[in-house]
């Protein structure tokens, strides 16, 4: 970034981009999240599962995200990894009504907290618990203690209750990922 450019987004003329890897299951609402974190005549009407993966693009008051929309399918998660260190943050997804496969949610956590590329970064990670307005849904806490997210230690993480389709629970999410990427960049 050059001089100029330094200088627009200190003065508040130009927003810092950031990266940022959108990950989870297949079907945890991932691309319905970031579609309702778009402008609003910016949002598809339709949602299709992500094949491999989609680039988006959104703003906060001080941020432009550009968020890499990775396929959940069991057969394209090899693929994360090689996002993992262009990301400066990561926001990953569970679907909080699929309690048969939050073991296998956990274990690609487990996976993406201990490659190389993620273990010795402090990069933050925003958690969310989707899909809070189904009858069968786990809270928050209850989803944080079957990730045993309590065990992450070395990096700034956080856990929101959400509702993609009403947007519930996503601007909290996203004032915190800002808050923590504002932080490391100063």
């Amino acid at each position: 970034m050059g001089l100029l450019d330094r200088l627009s987004v200190l003065l508040g003329l130009k927003k810092k981009e950031v990266h940022v890897l959108c990950l989870g299951l297949d079907n945890s609402g991932k691309t319905t999240i970031i579609n309702k974190l778009k402008p609003s005549n910016a949002q598809s009407q339709d949602i299709i599962p992500t094949t491999g993966f989609s680039i988006e693009k959104f703003k906060s008051s001080s941020l432009s995200f550009t968020v890499f929309d990775m396929s959940g399918q069991g057969r394209y998660r090899n693929l994360w990894e090689h996002y993992y260190k262009e990301g400066q943050a990561i926001i990953f997804v569970i679907d909080s009504s699929d309690r048969l496969r939050m073991v296998v949610a956990k274990e690609e956590l487990d996976t993406l907290l201990n490659h190389p590329d993620i273990k010795h970064r402090r990069i933050p990670i925003l958690f969310f618990a989707n899909k809070m307005d189904l009858r069968d849904a786990l809270t928050s806490v209850k989803v944080s203690q079957l990730l045993c997210l309590e065990n992450i230690k070395d990096k700034p993480w956080h856990i929101c209750a959400s509702d993609a389709i009403k947007g519930e629970g996503l601007q909290e999410g996203v004032y915190w990922l800002q808050d923590q990427i504002q932080a490391v960049k100063t």
